[in-house]
């Protein structure tokens, strides 16, 4: 299994079909992009927590809505993807035999909308076992690499490993639909893009230093890190695709990486 990195921008990516990365997600299954996985283990940037945690879910998912002020109909909206607790056990497990000594386990939890919106449109069957794992925000890059090469056993098993945050994450700044991309926004992202299709995976680990503008394109990086994750999943040597890019709200780069496991 190859593992991913999808960047989810807005909430209303699960209703607007002005969103060109709404088509893309919808087409998943389509383009084949995967071989239909086991289940999914969803690394959101909208779990955050102090030490690795995982969610063990022995039922159906709740579908959490944790967004404010959008139309109505995205608060109706369901995602019940069964749990996937041996995923969740053997996640923490293989944490554990790494340098992850201490990885909670959440057991109410469901799934937060960087795991249910791409979803929705990946697999709208939701019959797809779900785990999510979360983010450390304030740890860096290398901590998240290492986190996903402690997964790398999973791809073996049928796991889909996707990370779920934004290539460029400013809320402050965002504009109106139709807006231009402002120079900082379009520096990152291209910088992003060279540096993992060039496999310079040393100097996305310490993007804060090496990459331009940034702390405006990222001002916290809970967005940013499922990509570190999805990347060291992947295993050494992998090798980095960029199957969507688009832009909505002038700052909201929706660009997304497929990572495939070299081969010796």
């Amino acid at each position: 299994m190859d593992t991913f990195y999808i960047s989810h921008g807005s909430p209303t990516l699960s209703i607007d079909e002005a969103i060109p990365a709404r088509h893309f997600l919808k087409a998943w299954q389509e383009k084949g992009y995967c071989q239909r996985p086991k289940a999914i283990l969803v690394i959101s940037g909208h779990w955050d927590t102090a030490v690795p945690s995982v969610n063990v879910i022995t039922g159906l998912n709740e579908t959490i809505h944790d967004f404010y002020g959008f139309p109505k109909d995205m608060y109706k909206l369901k995602y019940p993807a069964p749990g996937a607790p041996e995923l969740a056990k053997r996640v923490k497990e293989l944490l554990m035999e790494s340098e992850f000594k201490h990885v909670d386990e959440d057991r109410k939890r469901g799934l937060d909308h960087g795991a249910w919106v791409p979803l929705m449109l990946m697999y709208p069957e939701a019959d797809i076992p779900v785990c999510q794992l979360s983010v450390q925000s304030d740890r860096d890059g290398t901590y998240h690499y290492k986190l996903g090469k402690a997964l790398v056993p999973l791809k073996e098993e049928g796991v889909l490993i996707m990370g779920s945050g934004s290539a460029t994450h400013n809320l402050r700044n965002i504009g109106g639909r139709g807006s231009s991309v402002p120079s900082w926004a379009m520096n990152f992202d291209t910088w992003l893009k060279d540096a993992l299709l060039e496999g310079r995976y040393e100097d996305v680990n310490h993007w804060d230093e090496k990459a331009p503008s940034a702390k405006m394109a990222h001002p916290w990086p809970d967005h940013f890190y499922p990509l570190h994750v999805a990347m060291g999943a992947a295993g050494e040597n992998a090798k980095a695709k960029n199957v969507h890019h688009s832009w909505d709200m002038g700052t909201l780069s929706y660009a997304s990486y497929q990572f495939t496991t070299a081969t010796s």
